[in-house]
């Protein structure tokens, strides 16, 4: 059985557009199906819509309010548990990533990655290698690794709670989904939470900076400028603070459960 994506397709500008219709021809071979979750900012546009919808590649579920984006996530995992049968992969991911990797260098590499997957290897959190993370800006890296070396004090694991790629079955991801309770980009993290005993996990180059192939900018310019930025700072903590809290929180109510 081929895997499927499911991919909260946030794109109120329409600057993905292009990228998805430059790789659905490796996703559609690869793939069985894209579930989407555009907002109601990505359904202004028209023609984007107009494309998914004519396209049944692509399962859409709308999400009508420009709420908390971590319950947009909830609502797409959650129905794309339910939609897609128990035992298919469900790539957890973005289209800015996977942009990234299937628009270059690493496309071969992408793929065979993906189509080497089998059932026990799930589930599995793809995490980004160090030559992967020396594109990030600084400030990225340093900051999500706080993360990750908070998760390894609680519970002596390093994985990446900030995660960029994770791949989990149908049925698990519908058992978990239901003691997910934060609103914001943190839920990531109480996903890996709920599995951290049995994930595996896989270093992998093709996770590399994306927001330059997106936004057309000179890698080096750009990442002058996010290592500069305190507002970038703040992005970044405004969904790490809540994921330490979060795991602080798992680890002691499991420590009462002993």
């Amino acid at each position: 059985m081929k895997p499927a994506l499911a991919i909260p397709y946030y794109d109120p500008t329409g600057r993905l557009f292009p990228h998805l219709r430059a790789i659905l021809p490796a996703l559609k071979e690869h793939f069985d199906r894209a579930y989407l979750c555009p907002p109601a900012s990505t359904r202004r546009h028209a023609g984007l819509m107009q494309f998914l919808q004519a396209d049944d590649f692509f399962t859409l579920f709308p999400w009508d309010p420009d709420g908390p984006i971590g319950d947009c996530f909830a609502f797409l995992y959650r129905q794309a548990a339910q939609a897609a049968p128990p035992d298919q992969p469900l790539h957890l991911c973005f289209l800015d990533r996977l942009s990234f990797a299937l628009e270059g260098k690493y496309h071969d590499r992408f793929l065979a990655d993906v189509n080497a997957l089998t059932a026990a290897d799930l589930p599995l959190i793809f995490q980004r290698t160090p030559l992967a993370w020396s594109s990030h800006p600084r400030n990225y890296r340093e900051i999500e690794g706080f993360v990750t070396t908070v998760g390894r004090l609680l519970f002596g694991r390093e994985l990446d709670y900030a995660w960029c790629h994770l791949v989990i079955s149908a049925a698990q991801l519908g058992e978990i989904i239901p003691r997910v309770h934060n609103h914001d980009l943190s839920m990531v993290a109480e996903i890996v939470l709920q599995i951290q005993d049995q994930v595996k996990t896989r270093e992998v180059d093709w996770l590399g900076w994306e927001d330059p192939l997106v936004l057309s900018r000179d890698p080096g310019e750009l990442k002058r400028e996010r290592e500069g930025s305190p507002e970038e700072a703040g992005k970044r903590l405004a969904y790490a603070l809540p994921m330490v809290e979060a795991m602080l929180q798992f680890a002691l109510e499991r420590e009462d459960r002993t």
